[in-house]
């Protein structure tokens, strides 16, 4: 069963807290249900939304891609790779891999068998509150 402990969190905020700073980006980290660690980004330097537009078009994700203009996106953890490129993609890239060491994946959707440790999400901006992209 997944679990995300406040304590667990604390431990690897300050990480999280290194890596937006690296990259110029502000937000915040938290615990959604006692059971995902969530980073929301809410403006910084780089322009996640630009990015995962321009990269979308490039790979052409599926026939019915449409750019993302509402100014929030939720992170695809296992395919940010896919999704991003650049220096946007390097930042996602070490976030994930923090928040998810020590974590588990023992999971078998074959036969409906979900077991890790903790699940994660990125938030790029929010649905009331858009990413701000400052220079």
């Amino acid at each position: 069963m997944a679990y995300m402990s406040q304590e667990n969190k604390r431990l690897k905020e300050p990480r999280i807290k290194d890596i937006l700073k690296k990259y110029g980006l502000r937000g915040s980290v938290g615990v959604k249900h006692y059971s995902t660690l969530v980073v929301n980004i809410r403006s910084g330097r780089l322009d996640f939304i630009g990015n995962f537009n321009e990269a979308g078009r490039a790979l052409r994700l599926s026939r019915d891609f449409r750019d993302v203009t509402d100014g929030h996106i939720q992170v695809n953890t296992h395919w940010y790779h896919e999704h991003f490129t650049g220096e946007a993609k390097d930042c996602l890239k070490e976030l994930v891999e923090v928040m998810n060491s020590g974590n588990h994946d023992r999971s078998d959707p074959m036969v409906d068998h979900f077991d890790v440790g903790w699940y994660c999400d990125i938030n790029i901006g929010q649905w009331d509150k858009p990413y701000e992209v400052t220079k």
